[in-house]
């Protein structure tokens, strides 16, 4: 009889507070909001009347709507762990794709970035990353507060557009914070020096990345763009991913090629150590994907949080299948890493417009986005830009495409207006892209000029595992 009434009290909160939380959902662009005056109304009488009233005296202000935010906050700190796997995902692909000489210092790096992620958002990164008022550009921020000021088990900090309590806010944006690092590691991995990446990774997370995510999710300038409507970056094609990609590009250029890679007979294949981990990585990225995209619904509101889930993983199952057909086509042997790159490129083009596009418009933007990696790869390795992981086609070009897509398959219903527009899209990438790039370009060259930022031949040809932490990753007797 517990779990029964336990269900009918779930049931009957979330009725009431559906409504009003579809009316005020816009995904990660929500801000803090007051909660809408109707939740205030009294609940019809029924067989949870005693629960409800105890609840109210306990002083827990919306008493009908309190199990939706239970579930609301937790489903957001399950998401955060599954975006925090993501992680281990990342590190893992990297490991795969690369010389096994280098495994030590691939997973130091990670295990360094997540680290620094989430102790730098707490003490810059958030309040910065979403300042409040501010001039719609720039506004540094203090450590973490008290996020449960509000008592931590009511509407006070978000209403029911943003139903969680401060600190998990928090928990789930710090995971995201990290990500853009993650990208750059992949893409300079092989010959870039510990020291130089250490630093560059914590200003770019710490600093860079909270900023240029403040324009858009902070209630900065990207709000005027498309007419007033915003920038629409669902759960950060743009703000995170061609943010990454970007940042990646610069370092590249700057950093150079692995040596043996591109000689004047033509590019010389440096083939990773293990297709097993790569690919238990992308799907580890996959399954956090959800989390990713399904946090960013920003509540547990059924009708969002299921369409993002199919959305997703259509747009991952089409990229895989876009990038296996033209790579078998243009390459004449079916790929293993240009379909896991096909998934990720499918997920990254997703990733904008989760929320607001038909399952046929996922399958097609995962689809154009699993054809564009391919292309895409192959080029950047035409101009002997060395990216060993794929990272800037991933994260940046398809990150561009996800955003664009937005425009292009976004579901307008019968009566309503177009929201969302290519030259809004457009201008709020390039202003993403340009920045990340920017910023990059010019914190590695300072680094490059002054610390260095690449190892030695003979160090790079021994491998960094030794060569930097002086131990193999594997020792086989």
């Amino acid at each position: 009889m517990r779990y029964t009434f336990n269900l009918k009290t779930l049931l009957l909160a979330a009725l009431v507070a559906v409504p009003f939380t579809f009316g005020n959902l816009n995904a990660q662009e929500a801000a803090p909001a007051a909660a809408p005056a109707a939740a205030e109304a009294e609940p019809e009488a029924g067989p949870v009347d005693d629960y409800l009233e105890l609840v109210e005296s306990s002083g827990a202000e919306f008493a009908p709507a309190f199990d939706f935010f239970t579930v609301s906050m937790l489903w957001t700190v399950i998401a955060a762990a599954m975006v925090f796997i993501m992680h281990l995902g990342f590190a893992t692909l990297e490991v795969g794709l690369t010389q096994s000489k280098n495994t030590v210092n691939i997973l130091f790096k990670n295990s360094f970035i997540i680290a620094i992620g989430i102790v730098s958002y707490a003490l810059i990164g958030f309040n910065t990353h979403y300042p409040g008022d501010f001039n719609g550009w720039l506004s540094i921020g203090a450590p973490i507060g008290d996020l449960n000021a509000d008592g931590g088990d009511g509407w006070g900090y978000g209403g029911l557009a943003l139903a969680m309590t401060g600190y998990g806010d928090f928990i789930f944006q710090a995971m995201f914070a990290a990500t853009a690092a993650t990208i750059v590691s992949g893409a300079v991995a092989e010959r870039i020096k510990l020291p130089a990446f250490m630093i560059f990774a914590t200003l770019l997370v710490g600093l860079a990345y909270p900023i240029v995510g403040s324009w858009h999710w902070g209630g900065g300038w990207m709000g005027g763009l498309n007419g007033g409507n915003g920038f629409k970056d669902f759960a950060g094609s743009a703000v995170v991913h061609a943010f990454g990609g970007f940042a990646a590009l610069a370092c590249v250029i700057l950093l150079g090629a692995r040596k043996g890679k591109y000689t004047k007979d033509g590019i010389k294949p440096i083939l990773g150590h293990s297709m097993p981990l790569a690919a238990v990585g992308v799907f580890l990225l996959f399954f956090g994907w959800f989390g990713f995209n399904g946090g960013s619904v920003l509540s547990a509101a059924p009708g969002p949080l299921g369409l993002v889930f199919t959305t997703t993983a259509l747009a991952a199952c089409t990229g895989a299948l876009g990038a296996i057909l033209v790579s078998w086509i243009v390459l004449k042997k079916p790929d293993l890493s240009m379909t896991l790159n096909g998934f990720l490129a499918g997920l990254v083009g997703i990733t904008a417009n989760a929320d607001i596009v038909s399952p046929s418009g996922a399958m097609m933007i995962g689809l154009i986005a699993g054809i564009i990696v391919v292309f895409s790869v192959l080029f950047f390795d035409k101009i002997r830009i060395d990216d060993p992981v794929g990272a800037i086609s991933v994260h940046g070009v398809c990150g561009v495409w996800g955003i664009l897509a937005a425009a292009i398959f976004e579901v307008v219903g019968e009566g309503d207006e177009k929201q969302f527009f290519l030259g809004g899209q457009l201008l709020g990438v390039l202003a993403v892209g340009l920045a990340a790039f920017v910023f990059s370009f010019v914190v590695f060259l300072i680094l490059k000029l002054t610390i260095g930022v690449r190892v030695s031949d003979e160090e790079e040809h021994e491998g960094l595992d030794v060569a930097e932490h002086g131990a193999p990753a594997y020792h086989i007797q």
